[in-house]
């Protein structure tokens, strides 16, 4: 005859690991998207200077051939609309000694797939906008960790970019060789100034965000950017919690949230990235 042994389930639940928001300093805020789901911003260009002509023929001519000044439009749609949803049935939450909790549960969605995706996505499109003369594709290592990180510095100095308000959002990988790297100096101090979610330090004054390497786009080790490049709206975020909704004994949970992410054309010049394919 079979024994049956005893089985004891434990209260405690094994929560898979989560980071939260990390891609919140990399983005600003300025526009303004109430009642809309897309906004068009215009780039208005300069000209050249001349040398100016006392003997100009027609008074205009001092100054150079006049032309009307152009521009161009740039128009960010809202494209993503995403969504989600579960029940728990009473029977699972009373036999699972109450820990298929629905409030729970929507946190632990949130936390480890919403937010996740919201921030990957952000990352996809600062390295898709980002200049191909501001892609740097040699392979980091120990003894060049720094010097990439300079490099890429170099680039949007050269491209005329703000200096505050820059951020590096880097993999885990790549920190571990700038730390190894010689001649490596680390600078700053993280009592100083605000926290950024997610900081591990200053490269140059730049703050260091480490992010996991799948939220970054294949063979990407790390994206300088500003703040000021990149717009990331989320339009509609609703997460509820229906119990005993019609034909469902127990609690039916939902969520939806619309977002995107758009870099701004004449601020592309703030980003650069170590993107070795």
């Amino acid at each position: 005859m079979a024994i049956e042994y005893a089985i004891k389930y434990e209260r405690k639940v094994d929560e898979a690991f989560k980071l939260g928001a990390l891609t919140g300093a990399i983005v600003n805020n300025e526009f303004d998207w109430l009642g809309v789901e897309a906004i068009k911003v215009y780039s208005i260009p300069t000209v050249a200077m001349n040398d100016y002509d006392i003997d100009g023929e027609h008074p205009f001519a001092r100054y150079g051939t006049p032309g009307e000044l152009q521009n161009t439009v740039q128009t960010m749609t809202i494209t993503k609309d995403r969504s989600f949803t579960f029940t728990i049935d009473k029977k699972s939450y009373q036999d699972t000694q109450m820990t298929m909790e629905a409030g729970r549960a929507l946190r632990r969605q949130i936390e480890q797939v919403v937010i996740p995706e919201v921030d990957t996505y952000r990352i996809a499109a600062l390295a898709t906008a980002c200049p191909a003369g501001h892609k740097i594709a040699t392979a980091a290592s120990a003894s060049n960790a720094y010097k990439l990180f300079l490099d890429a510095q170099e680039k949007i100095d050269e491209a005329k970019a703000p200096v505050n308000g820059r951020v590096a959002l880097v993999t885990p990988a790549y920190y571990n060789l700038l730390k190894q790297d010689s001649s490596f100096i680390r600078n700053g101090d993280l009592s100083q100034g605000m926290l950024l979610r997610g900081q591990v330090g200053e490269v140059d004054g730049v703050p260091i965000i480490k992010v996991p390497s799948s939220y970054f786009p294949a063979n990407t080790n790390f994206i300088i950017t500003n703040r000021i490049a990149m717009v990331a709206p989320v339009k509609l975020e609703t997460y509820r919690i229906h119990e005993d909704a019609p034909g469902i004994s127990g609690w039916l949970a939902e969520g939806r949230i619309r977002y995107d992410a758009f870099v701004l054309n004449q601020k592309k010049g703030a980003i650069a990235a170590n993107i070795t394919a």
